[in-house]
């Protein structure tokens, strides 16, 4: 035979025996089509090689058939060989022999040196250890495989496989690992514990699955009862008397036709029914039901009609019963009919049919009916009840009906009582005759005290009316954003809660579906809520769909309830937390697990968790690993600790991962030192509270279990515990991309951070290391449905043991700061934490909270949380001084089209939107919803649009707002700008707070000092403007406007700050007052703390302005004064109280608190001339001691530059020091009487106020109407000048005479449509003109009056102020302006000053005006 014949043989028998393999393997991994074009190409080689054979001279294509060949035995035939088979399929490699050990629960099995077992079947067994060099693969076949076993130990070279990468597992294998904590005779591995695989040194476990998506996004909304996908819906009430038809198609399940006949009110409707029942041809369904009333005019030729089509009840139907009926025409016994009978009484009554049907083509639909009288109930308010009930059988409601008149029904359906922290208590509702209604509250057998209550009540009843078509009868069809085709019956998914509580989250079971399309799936059941499958508002609120179904399963096997195993656990679960547990420990050899479903997997003892990398390092390439360590498309819910803990190990890949209903974090990052970790596209919802760690626990945990805590402790679970969160980093310098945190009972994303590496990872590196990293990559996540956040950046754990000092346990919350930079050293550049496409909704109190240095967002969502985002810096002083927060290119929605799901016992629905309509909320009915909420700053906002923050009565929503209840600074340099405003009432732009409801008496330090810089206009219509609140007279001049809907003023200036810190003195009210408004003084009570050793009060000031400092005790022996945001030349002027003679010391210096170093810089020495105080020298300044008056002056003036977003200068924080040599018994240190008006100043504008935008340059159809009015007296020696006008943005009307004048403006568009003047003799006696003028003005009008020279202060013409808002029983002084509306309604921004010298209102006032919808 010739060398071509010879090659051309053994090429096709080789060809032909790979055509088999490839054939049998690549069905198993997809690869045939890839084969048969390697197939094609080798039979193409072999025709070329014998054409070549039969030309002479033409060199053969053997070598191209062998290459052709080659590629395609390594692309496509992988099994070729025996060791490529084992390396792509494992169960088929030819070294492995079959193992069936059968069930022995005291078999101990040990793979050792030289065994390869093949499990082929179910069993059970004591245990398993893989070591030296043994080997179990699962075999892969039809039949499921179930592993029984207390644990399996891999190490030493050990391993165990079932499928691979490039041969996922198709058939069924289970790992159930069983055993109590208290079986007699365990032992639990001093490392491992008891129920686990653990992967020690050495160790391979190779799991993987069939290729399933793991998750998606739903691409309809789902709406409960299913009802939007196919069928029909029909609901009438009130307006729609009478019996209503529907005519349905048995055929198609769909609805022909529908009519009323309003047999109330007319014969002739009857007759009309009966008529139209005679029309409908038979096989048609009919569905006939009542609404509200229809017996009245119904006479016997429509009654017999029903009766015929098989009515049993109609015949006789009475007044107002209600009465549903479903039947096929021509069959009467196919008929079903409910009937009530009704007297009008209150409760609801129901008439209810329903019947199931099947179409031509063999579905089934079903068709429901129901007339119902319904009482619709709500839930009143809480109220607080302090003492406990004297009154034998309990308190009477009507007692507390007579306490809140009208707030309370005097015949309730139902009563709530919880403690004033939120536990439920017993309650009782008690009738006796004579006596009235009861309620009685139970404490654990006592009478409750200092609680709360609230009672349900019914409103009126109403008629309603509905009729469905159910085409999916007990299913439904999710459509789903991605193709599903992997999903098959059977799987079970998880559809994520869209709405605030995480609650809402449903299962469901798939099943099968012809008609589906690749992106649906038939589920088993229909919702219970409302499931969101859109964006909505320019927010997309997609529910997501997480599979947990997988074909390779790992499971704890547990008991019917709880049991014992540690001090705890059965005080807060009624079930078995004892599940089974997966640990990796350092040097693994090879670690990958995909497509496995984890369930009843961890512990409630810290280190047993679903999957656990344990100090395994870096388990990249980094740490010789290739592949690189990842676990993907996996499973892991109702688990009892945590979802994936990554504890001490480095550059692991967790992708596609969905975690569902776990106990404690369920994404954990442990010690700190994790790094370089990613979270790429994982999902985690319905995030429990565990009782493993403080921040595990919810209130009741962190109250009860206070071990390692020092004697004495008193637990405050919102400061120490409370941090539950679905995704902990511990560590920043880790991934997150395409994540989603669909509900936490507190957090989505929390970056908490370790000073010093905790647990056993303590020393890897050094102090505060972890709090100035730079971030990861964060990317494209979303949170909703968590209760307390959907993202923070803030607070630390507790690295030392608890003490005397601190008796807080390990590991408790602290506070903590972020200020990332590079390599970590505080000394190098910033490196801004970026957070990019991030979304957040339907998070109860903030969508984000984030505190640090540089955090940076860009283009996030945020919508329908209780606060959208609170930017932080370190507090007092900012952490990382020069750097700031920013947001910019994001969207903000207040209340967003997604109304959420009404509940029975829904204590957060009410009023809301644009609309009024009902909706979930995210606290409590009147919670004062925010978009961004500025603490203390410097914040960055830019190009932003707020969309839907409407404020009602008795709800301050607001785009813009502060801090509920600040104690600490507000920097004059958080600027806005490019900002836009849709649906945003101009009213409800910005909100600075008013005394009442979560505002308190607002009378914290930061809740006075608030303050921000409109830097365009875009918010106040004032570019380069300050927003202030309309109070702090340290920062107003007299052209300031206000706007009295914000409770703020919008004012211009040079602004800076004071931190003024007493020494030794925490409990000092300080009061400073501008010298040129000594009438209006500020108290500051301090942003510390009463238990620190100092004080400190941080005012923003005005620059080139005079002060004076007062307190309420003895001024402070030792004081420091910090000049904070003043550039080089700033100055301001101050004079502190002290008791008559002090004795001072008093030096400036420079403070590098970065560098912890101090230089002096100057000596104050004493000058008996006031003006000398201006001066200074070098290294010399001087203090004026008035003893006199009291006041020690001097004048502070920065001598550095400053960076544009840092508090200090570039040297350092410039202070003075003042140390006071006090004498005994000094008093009240409070000179304010002895320095006005002797160092009064005159009030001037430095900074002239901007001019107004108008016209094109207003972006939104409403904005603000200026007005300014004054009235006023002037002398000059002895003569006197008084002057009055009106002046209308821009256009003055001056008053001529003495009198009032009126201008009377539009208040829907802002015109000026008539003015008058009345002097002074006309308002005498009854001024009819006044009163016919003031008539004759439309309804809706804005009413400017000002007064000018004498008029009458009394008498019947003041009644027309009452009549435009005025309060009634008003007393005029000589000078009066007001502002008035004459309408329905008060508006907030009716303003009336008089005064005896002088009336000024500058303001503005909303145009078009609009009344507030009530709450």
């Amino acid at each position: 035979m010739s060398p071509s014949v010879c090659l051309s043989v053994c090429l096709s028998v080789c060809l032909s025996v790979c055509l088999s393999v490839c054939l049998s393997l690549s069905l198993r991994h997809a690869l045939l089509p890839v084969c048969l074009s390697w197939l094609s190409l080798v039979c193409f080689c072999f025709r070329e090689d014998q054409a070549s054979m039969a030309v002479p001279g033409r060199k053969g294509s053997t070598l191209g058939a062998v290459l052709a060949l080659s590629c395609l035995i390594l692309t496509c035939c992988p099994g070729a060989t025996s060791t490529a088979v084992a390396a792509e399929c494992p169960d088929q490699s030819p070294e492995l022999q079959p193992w069936s050990p059968g069930h022995d629960q005291d078999l101990g099995v040990h793979i050792g040196r030289g065994e390869a077992l093949l499990l082929t079947s179910s069993a059970t067994v004591h245990s398993i250890s893989i070591a030296d060099g043994g080997k179990l693969v699962i075999k892969d076949y039809q039949e499921p495989i179930v592993l029984r076993t207390r644990h399996i130990l891999i190490d030493s070279g050990g391993e165990l496989h079932a499928g691979s990468a490039l041969c996922p597992f198709q058939g069924s294998f289970s790992v159930v690992l069983y055993g109590r904590a208290d079986d007699p005779g365990a032992q639990p591995d001093p490392y491992y514990g008891l129920k686990y695989i653990g992967v020690g040194r050495g160790g391979t476990l190779e799991l993987h699955g069939q290729k399933k998506l793991s998750w998606t996004f739903l691409s309809k909304t789902l709406r409960p009862g299913g009802m939007e996908e196919g069928g029909y819906f029909f609901e009438r009430s009130w307006g729609h008397r009478g019996v209503i038809v529907h005519v349905i198609d048995a055929k198609s399940g769909s609805v022909i036709h529908c009519d009323r006949f309003d047999t109330y009110r007319s014969r002739k409707e009857s007759e009309r029914l009966a008529q139209y029942l005679s029309a409908v041809p038979e096989g048609r369904i009919l569905s006939v039901a009542v609404n509200d009333e229809g017996s009245r005019h119904l006479d016997d030729l429509a009654r017999k009609a029903v009766t015929r089509l098989g009515s049993k009840h109609f015949l006789h139907l009475g007044f107002r019963h209600p009465w549903s009926f479903i039947t096929v025409k021509g069959n009467p016994s196919s008929s079903v009919e409910d009937h009530i009978e009704y007297h009008g009484h209150g409760g609801s009554a129901a008439a209810r049919v329903y019947k199931l049907f099947q179409t031509e083509h063999g579905e089934y639909f079903n068709v429901s009916s129901s007339s119902e009288w319904v009482q619709d109930v709500e839930w009143t308010e809480w109220f607080d009840q302090d003492k406990v009930s004297q009154t034998k059988g309990g308190e009477k409601i009507s007692d507390l009906w007579a306490a809140h008149a009208g707030r309370i029904c005097s015949h309730p359906i139902d009563v709530q009582a919880t403690t004033t922290d939120g536990v439920d208590l017993s309650t009782d509702i008690v009738y006796k005759k004579g006596q009235g209604y009861r309620f009685a509250c139970h404490d654990r057998g006592h009478g409750c005290q200092s609680y709360r209550v609230r009672f349900l009540c019914g409103k009126s009843v109403r008629p309603k009316l509905t009729v469905s078509i159910d085409t999916n009868v007990n299913s439904t069809v999710l459509s789903l954003e991605d193709d599903v085709q992997t999903w098959r019956p059977g799987d079970t998914l998880v559809v994520a809660s869209t709405d605030y509580s995480m609650h809402q989250a449903e299962e469901f079971r798939v099943l099968p579906c012809r008609a589906c399309a690749a992106n649906q799936v038939r589920v088993a059941g229909k919702p219970l809520y409302l499931h969101i499958g859109e964006e909505i508002d320019g927010v997309d609120m997609r529910a997501e769909v997480g599979l947990l179904s997988r074909n390779i399963v790992v499971m704890g096997e547990v008991e019917g309830k709880c049991y014992p195993y540690n001090n705890h656990v059965c005080s807060f679960f009624d079930f078995d937390t004892f599940g089974g547990h997966i640990k990796f420990a350092l040097g693994f050899k090879a670690a990958h697990l995909e497509g496995v479903e984890l369930k009843y997997m961890g512990q409630q003892l810290v280190g047993q968790y679903p999957i656990h990398f344990h100090l395994a390092g870096d388990v990249d390439e980094k740490g010789g690993y290739d592949p690189p360590t990842y676990i993907k498309d996996l499973s892991i819910h109702h688990t009892f600790s945590r979802c994936v803990t990554v504890h001490g190990s480095n550059g692991l890949l967790i992708k596609d991962v969905v975690g569902y209903n776990s106990l404690g974090h369920c994404f954990f990052t442990e010690d700190g030192p994790e790094e370089r970790n990613t979270f790429d596209h994982c999902l985690g919802l319905l995030v429990k509270s565990g009782t493993l760690l403080p921040s595990d626990r919810d209130s009741r945990m962190c109250r009860a279990i206070t071990d390692g805590s020092y004697p004495g402790y008193v637990p405050k679970p919102r400061q120490d515990c409370n941090a539950v969160s679905t995704f902990w980093m511990a560590n920043p310098n880790n991934n997150l991309i395409n994540c989603a945190a669909a509900g936490s009972e507190e957090t989505g994303f929390w970056f908490i951070f370790h000073h010093v590496p905790t647990g056993p990872s303590q020393g890897m590196y050094s102090p505060g290391y972890s709090e100035h990293i730079p971030l990861g990559t964060f990317y494209n996540n979303r949170a909703h449905s968590n209760y307390r956040a959907g993202m923070i950046i803030d607070n630390g754990v507790k690295t030392t043991e608890a003490s005397a000092k601190d008796k807080r346990p390990f590991l408790s919350i602290i506070s903590a700061r972020y200020s990332p930079h590079q390599d970590a050293d505080p000394l190098k550049p910033r490196v801004p934490a970026i957070i990019k496409h991030f979304t957040a909704y339907k998070n109860q109190d903030h969508g984000a909270w984030l505190r640090g240095g540089d955090v940076w967002l860009d283009s996030c969502r945020f919508a329908d949380n209780g606060i959208g985002l609170t930017l932080a810096s370190g507090g007092t002083f900012p952490y990382d001084d020069g750097s700031k927060q920013e947001i910019k290119n994001s969207l903000f929605v207040g209340e967003s089209g997604n109304v959420g799901t009404e509940m029975m016992d829904n204590r957060i629905w009410g009023p809301g939107g644009l609309d009024h309509s009902g909706r979930t909320l995210p606290i409590g009915q009147d919670f004062p919803i925010r978009g961004i909420q500025f603490y203390d700053g410097p914040v960055n906002i830019q190009n932003c649009t707020f969309r839907k923050f409407a404020a009602l009565e008795g709800r301050h929503t607001s785009a813009l707002a502060f801090r509920l209840n600040n104690a600490w600074q507000s920097c004059p340099h958080n600027n806005v700008t490019q900002v836009v405003f849709e649906d945003v009432p101009i009213t409800s732009r910005v909100f600075f707070g008013e005394p009442g409801p979560w505002f308190n008496q607002l009378d914290l330090d930061g809740d006075k000092t608030s303050v921000f810089h409109d830097v365009d206009g875009s918010v106040s219509e004032y570019p380069g403007s300050f927003l202030t609140k309309e109070d702090n007279w340290l920062v107003r001049h007299p052209d300031c406007i206000d706007v009295p809907d914000w409770r703020g003023a919008v004012c211009s200036g040079r602004y800076a700050q004071m931190y003024i810190q007493a020494y030794k003195s925490s409990n000092l009210q300080m009061k400073i007052i501008k010298n040129d408004f000594p009438t209006h003084p500020l108290h500051l009570g301090g942003a510390l703390a009463r238990s620190s050793h100092y004080q400190q009060y941080q005012p923003v000031v005005t620059l080139q302005k005079g002060y004076t400092i007062h307190w309420d005790q003895t001024a402070p022996a030792e004081l420091a004064i910090w000049l904070i945001n003043f550039n080089k030349g700033d100055w301001i002027r101050v004079g502190l109280c002290y008791p008559r003679g002090t004795v001072f010391s008093i030096l400036s210096d420079v403070h590098n608190r970065l560098l912890k170093q101090t230089s002096k810089t100057s000596t104050f020495v004493r000058t008996l001339q006031m003006d000398k105080v201006e001066q200074s020298h070098h290294g010399r300044s001087y203090y004026y001691w008035d003893e006199g008056s009291g006041l020690l002056f001097l004048k502070l003036r920065a001598q550095n530059e400053r960076e544009r977003f840092a508090f200090c200068s570039v040297k350092g924080c410039e202070r003075i020091k003042i140390k006071a040599l006090l004498p005994r018994n000094a008093g009240v240190s409070d000179c304010t009487a002895a320095a006005y008006p002797r160092f009064a100043e005159r009030a001037l504008v430095d900074v002239p106020m901007p001019r107004k935008l108008s016209g094109a340059q207003l972006k939104t159809k409403d904005h603000f109407l200026e007005v300014k009015m004054e009235s006023s007296r002037h002398h000059f020696l002895h003569l006197r000048s008084d002057f009055a006008y009106v002046e209308v943005d821009g256009r003055t009307f001056p008053s001529l005479e003495d009198g009032v004048q009126v201008v009377v403006v539009d208040g829907r568009r802002g015109h000026v449509v008539s003015h008058a003047s009345f002097r002074a003799s006309v308002l005498q006696g009854v001024p009819r003109q006044l009163f016919n003028y003031v008539s004759a003005i439309p309804d809706n009008s804005i009413v400017l009056m000002v007064s000018k020279g004498r008029h009458t202060t009394r008498g019947p013409w003041t009644r027309v102020l009452e009549k435009l808002g005025a309060d009634k029983g008003l007393r005029l002084k000589e000078k009066m302006a007001l502002v008035g509306f004459k309408g329905s309604f008060r508006p907030t921004w009716v303003t009336l000053e008089t005064e005896d010298h002088k009336a000024k209102i500058f303001q503005v006032v909303p145009i078009p005006v609009l009344r507030k919808k009530r709450l």
